[in-house]
C-alpha cells in the first residue's frame, strides 16, 4: 500500500510528506517553547530583545554559515559518487577554518556586542558566551546534514528532528528559570549539537574511509569564487536582518516589541511546511538543473502550496487571534496584537516564496538573482536608518526631506510592518521576473564534477 502511494506521488513528494509528519511532532514541542516557555520565564520589557540577539548570533557565524553553503553542492557531488576519502579532508578543512572565524568572531564580540546590547536595552552577564556558541553550533550543523541530505537519508532526518526537539525543550526547562535569555540560547544550540553527534554516527561508515586528496588548483579557484559570492549575498542579507530586527527594537515600545515576537511566534507556523520542502527540494532541483531540466515547475508547484497551506493557517487567527493571545503568559498585554499574526504570515509566505526560487538556483549553481537582490539588501537597511536616526541630521537637511522623513518615521508596530513588507514583496516581485520573463539571466558556475552528468543514480 505504502510502496503504491509512494509510485505514484515520486520521490520529491512522499520524502517531503514523511519530513513533515515527523518535523510536526516536533513542532509541538517547539511552539509549546516558542508560545508558553519563553513568555513565561522572559520579562515583557526583554521579550522584544530576542530576534535581535539571534540574527546578531547569525551575524557572528556568518563565515561558518557561508562556506556550509559553499560546499553544499561539493558535499552532494562527493557523497553521491561515493568519493568518502575526500569528504573526509574536506570537512576537516571546513572545522579547520571554522576554528579560524570562532577566534576572530570572539575578538570581533568583545568590541561590538556590549555596545550592541545597550543599544537594545539589555544587560550582558553571560549572556554574550551563550550567544556565541549557539551562533556557532547553528552553523557548523547544517555542514553534517547537508551531507545526510545528500545521501537522501531522510528518514535519519526525521528521527533528527523528532528527537532534537525534546532535549532543546529539556536544556530550557532547566537554564531559563536561573537566567532567562541565557538559558533559551543555551536551548537553542542543543538541539544542532545533538544533530551534529547524531550525524557522525548515521555517516559512520562513509566517514571511516581513509582521508584522500582533495585540495587542487581548480578546486581552489572554482570555490574562492563560491565563497565570495555566498559572503557576500550571506553578509547583506544578515546585516538586513540585523538592523531591521534591531531598528524594531530601539523605535518601539518594549510592549511593542514584544507583540511583534509573539505574533512571528504564531507566523512561525506557516513556515512548517516551507521548511520541509526547501530542505527536500534541494537534492531535486540540483538534479534537474544538472540534467538540463527545466527547474520551474517544480518551484511554482512548492509555492503554490506553500501559499495554500499559509491561508490554512492565517485563517483561525483572523476571527479567533485575540483570544488565543489572551490564553499565553502575560497575554492580556499581548492580546492587542493578534492582528499582526495574519500580517506576519503574509510576510513569512513572501519570505518563503523567495527562498523556494533562491534554493532552487543555488542548487543550480546559478547565481544571477544577486544582481539584484543584495542591492535591494543594502539599500533597504540604509533606508530604515535614514527614516528612524533622521533626528541627528535634520539640522543639516532640507526642510521638506526632514518632513518627508517625519511622516515615514517608524512610529508603531504598523508602519514597521508596512516597510518589512515592502521588501518581501519586491524580492517577490524580483523572483517571478526573473523566473518568468529573463530565465536566460542565469548562468550556472561550473564545478570541478557534476554527479548527475556523469551517470550516478538518485
Amino acid at each position: 500500500m505504502l510502496a503504491k502511494l509512494h509510485a505514484k506521488l515520486g520521490d520529491f513528494w512522499w520524502y517531503s510528506i514523511m519530513l513533515f509528519c515527523a518535523c510536526r511532532a516536533a513542532d509541538v514541542l517547539n511552539a509549546f517553547v516558542g508560545l508558553w516557555l519563553v513568555p513565561k520565564y522572559v520579562d515583557p520589557s526583554e521579550l522584544g530583545a530576542v530576534m535581535p540577539l539571534a540574527n546578531f548570533a547569525g551575524l557572528l557565524a556568518l563565515p561558518v554559515a557561508v562556506f556550509a553553503n559553499t560546499f553544499r553542492n561539493e558535499v552532494s557531488s562527493l557523497s553521491l559518487n561515493g568519493e568518502f576519502g575526500k569528504l573526509k579532508s574536506l570537512m576537516r578543512s571546513i572545522f579547520i577554518a571554522a576554528a579560524v572565524f570562532i577566534v576572530l568572531a570572539v575578538l570581533i564580540s568583545h568590541i561590538l556586542l556590549p555596545h550592541f546590547l545597550h543599544r537594545i536595552r539589555i544587560a550582558e552577564g553571560l549572556l554574550g558566551f551563550a550567544i556565541l556558541m549557539t551562533a556557532f553550533v547553528n552553523a557548523i550543523a547544517p555542514i553534517f546534514t547537508n551531507t545526510i541530505q545528500a545521501l537522501r537519508k531522510f528518514k535519519a532526518c526525521s528521527l533528527m528532528n523528532i528527537a532534537g526537539a525534546p532535549l532543546r525543550l529539556l536544556t530550557m526547562l532547566i537554564a531559563m528559570p536561573l537566567r532567562p535569555l541565557t538559558g533559551y540560547f543555551i536551548g537553542q544550540g542543543a538541539s544542532p549539537a545533538f544533530n551534529i553527534l547524531s550525524a557522525l554516527f548515521c555517516l559512520k561508515t562513509e566517514l571511516s574511509a581513509e582521508a584522500e586528496p582533495y585540495w587542487t588548483r581548480e578546486n581552489i579557484r572554482t570555490f574562492a569564487r563560491l565563497f565570495l559570492i555566498f559572503l557576500i549575498s550571506g553578509a547583506t542579507g544578515s546585516l538586513a536582518t540585523v538592523i531591521e530586527s534591531t531598528v524594531l527594537r530601539q523605535q518601539l515600545p518594549n510592549l511593542d516589541s514584544a507583540g511583534y515576537y509573539m505574533a512571528t511566534r504564531f507566523s512561525d507556523i506557516s513556515g512548517f511546511l516551507y521548511n520541509t520542502l526547501v530542505f527536500t527540494m534541494f537534492p531535486f532541483t540540483a538534479q534537474l538543473a544538472a540534467q538540463g531540466k527545466d527547474v520551474r515547475p517544480l518551484i511554482l508547484k512548492t509555492g503554490a502550496a506553500t501559499i495554500v497551506f499559509s491561508i490554512l493557517v492565517a485563517t483561525p487567527f483572523f476571527f479567533f487571534g485575540e483570544r488565543i493571545l489572551a490564553l499565553l503568559p502575560h497575554g492580556e498585554q499581548y492580546a492587542a496584537y493578534h492582528w499582526a499574526i495574519p500580517w506576519q504570515i503574509a510576510i513569512s509566505t513572501l519570505g518563503a516564496l523567495t527562498g523556494l526560487y533562491v534554493t532552487a538556483e543555488v542548487s543550480a549553481n546559478r547565481f544571477g538573482f544577486m544582481k539584484w537582490m543584495v542591492p535591494l539588501d543594502l539599500i533597504y537597511p540604509a533606508l530604515l536608518l535614514a527614516v528612524s536616526g533622521y533626528g541627528y541630521f535634520v539640522d543639516y537637511l532640507p526642510a521638506s526631506w526632514s518632513a518627508f522623513l517625519a511622516a515615514h518615521n517608524i512610529h508603531s508596530l504598523e508602519s514597521m510592518l508596512w516597510w518589512i513588507t515592502a521588501v518581501n514583496a519586491l524580492k517577490v516581485a524580483g523572483c517571478i521576473i526573473q523566473c518568468i520573463v529573463f530565465p536566460c539571466f542565469n548562468k550556472t558556475i561550473a564545478l570541478p564534477r557534476n554527479p548527475f552528468r556523469s551517470g550516478t543514480s538518485s
